[in-house]
């Protein structure tokens, strides 16, 4: 079993469809919505992490993109300048997932990369600009 972050982006015309209903019921995935929007035009776009077999997944991307939704990989990553970073600590505040934390020894941040659903929250409130996307 394999986990992949997918950034979907569906058209308004098909925004309403259950798309992602059929990632489970005809794939035999298993999926996570970390963040979903949608815009002003009825477009919308959703972060999601899909788990299962490989070819599942290949698969079920070759099925979203013919029903016209655009599938791109989360290549998004926040990246943390540790020559910057101070290690405050507000960053951890407002991280609502607990991908940031401070290491009760060390005092030192850390950052899991796989608990990070890219809200992108920790940005702005870094008072030393040390974190960026």
């Amino acid at each position: 079993m394999i986990k992949r972050k997918l950034v979907l982006s569906f058209p308004e015309n098909i925004v309403t469809k259950p798309i992602t209903y059929k990632l489970v019921k005809e794939f035999n995935l298993e999926f996570n919505i970390l963040r979903a929007e949608i815009t002003p035009n009825m477009e919308g776009k959703m972060l999601i992490e899909l788990r299962g077999d490989k070819a599942q997944i290949d698969q079920s991307i070759e099925y979203l993109t013919d029903t016209g939704v655009s599938v791109q990989e989360a290549a998004k990553d926040i990246i943390i300048d540790k020559n910057q970073c101070v290690d405050c600590g507000i960053c951890t505040s407002l991280c609502i997932t607990h991908a940031l934390t401070l290491d009760h020894k060390s005092f030192k941040l850390k950052f899991n990369k796989d608990e990070c659903i890219l809200c992108e929250l920790c940005l702005d409130c870094c008072p030393v600009s040390a974190i960026k996307v």
